[in-house]
């Protein structure tokens, strides 16, 4: 499985952005895309993730952000609203397979979100 991530950049706070996450490759063997982020001297923290149409957010972001997901092109987004510095960090794409037992986790690149005036 292959990641290509896109979106991110700089945003005033309060201010919008949308991250994509496509996908290639063995699609058929996911079972979960979504996005972790890492902000410095941090942990990474899930942000948000589809597992087969079921969505989990993080608590910080509930409300605020909305994945959502085209299976037709294999793609994720996150549609971020009413941003706050305390969203700046790296966002990673992430999907998990599963092939019988086994259990496989892709990341794509991270890209940068920073929200500051």
């Amino acid at each position: 499985v292959q990641l290509q991530a896109s979106g991110g950049g700089l945003v005033q706070p309060g201010g919008s952005l949308r991250l994509s996450c496509a996908a290639s490759g063995s699609i058929f063997s996911i079972n979960r895309m979504g996005w972790y982020r890492q902000a410095p001297g941090k942990q990474r923290e899930l942000v948000a993730t589809d597992t087969r149409g079921s969505t989990d957010y993080a608590d910080s972001v509930k409300g605020r952000f909305t994945l959502s997901r085209d299976n037709a092109k294999n793609t994720v987004y996150l549609q971020m609203n009413s941003l706050k510095p305390e969203d700046t960090a790296v966002y990673s794409c992430n999907a998990r397979t599963i092939d019988g037992t086994r259990i496989a986790d892709y990341w794509g690149h991270g890209t940068q979100v920073t929200v500051s005036s």
